[in-house]
């Protein structure tokens, strides 16, 4: 393969991993065990390097596989908010996603045990159900959000289970958090595709529910979640306040018609934008919690 097809290759690959977003799956995986073990080992290195790339290409490189058909016909889709990979790559991205996992996977199976290993398939398990046909939870709605949730929230779990923690209800309330989060988020991302997503025959909580009704549901999960961060360990509740910049987001379109439906892209814009705003807010509360529980 010469150099320039296999540099295009790789800018292709990457773009299909959302490079935006390997921080959202890495960072919950290396905060959860590293909070829990306290020190750097062979597993938070191979786990965080996992989340980072790997999995997100997985996710995401699937995804783009068997979505081809919706994306030609979206017009956001060929950048940082998906890849619009031609027909020619589909097979080499699914070889990629697979072929990158397994030795991680291999790795981190050999690292942990039953509970971790269930765990890990049932992320595992997630990423690929989400998509490939026969399964396709991402047109079943609501199973499509909450399963995009779990796309999340099971790095953060796998991480805990694998360092061994103790699953107090504090814990719980944050991880139940952040999968009302999670299922928020990919409501409120969903509704500027309800005119692409319709005419390509795709269902997902946004076309069932209509534009204004998806978002005012993104607004009660994001409620949900600040309200349960307010049940967890000190300075946990202070991160309820970190729902306010969603909300403000979100809130503008409310009363968004269906047929306006693709004028929500600019709020979900903003909404890429504020999570790495509250990425570093929340960062900074894990530092707090680790040196008053050091």
């Amino acid at each position: 393969m010469p150099t320039d097809t296999r540099r295009g290759v790789a800018a292709e690959l990457l773009t299909a991993s959302r490079p935006l977003s390997w921080v959202n799956t890495a960072f919950p995986f290396a905060a959860a065990y590293l909070l829990t073990t306290r020190e750097i080992d062979p597993a938070l290195v191979i786990g965080t390097l996992f989340f980072l790339v790997p999995y997100n290409l997985a996710m995401y490189g699937i995804n783009d596989v068997f979505d081809y058909a919706s994306d030609a016909a979206n017009p956001r889709k060929g950048g940082v908010e998906g890849a619009l990979l031609e027909p020619g790559r589909h097979r080499l991205t699914i070889v990629a996603a697979v072929g990158l996992c397994v030795p991680f996977v291999v790795a981190l199976v050999l690292l942990g045990g039953p509970a971790s290993w269930a765990v890990l398939a049932v992320s595992l398990f997630a990423v690929a159900a989400y998509s490939v046909p026969g399964l396709r939870f991402k047109e079943v709605p609501f199973l499509d959000s909450l399963t995009s949730s779990v796309h999340f929230v099971s790095p953060a779990v796998y991480g805990l289970v694998l360092a061994g923690a103790t699953f107090t209800p504090p814990l719980v309330a944050l991880l139940a958090a952040f999968l009302a989060w999670g299922v928020a988020s990919h409501a409120f991302g969903a509704v500027q595709d309800i005119v692409p997503d319709r005419a390509g025959g795709i269902a997902s909580i946004a076309t069932v529910l209509g534009a204004r009704r998806t978002v005012r549901f993104a607004i009660a999960a994001w409620t949900v979640a600040g309200l349960l961060m307010l049940a967890t360990d000190w300075p946990g509740p202070l991160a309820a306040f970190l729902v306010v910049p969603y909300l403000a987001a979100a809130l503008p379109y409310s009363a968004l018609s269906d047929d306006d439906s693709g004028s929500a892209n600019a709020g979900w814009r903003r909404f890429l934008a504020i999570n790495y705003v509250v990425g570093f807010l929340v960062t900074m509360l894990l530092i707090w919690y680790a040196a008053i529980t050091a």
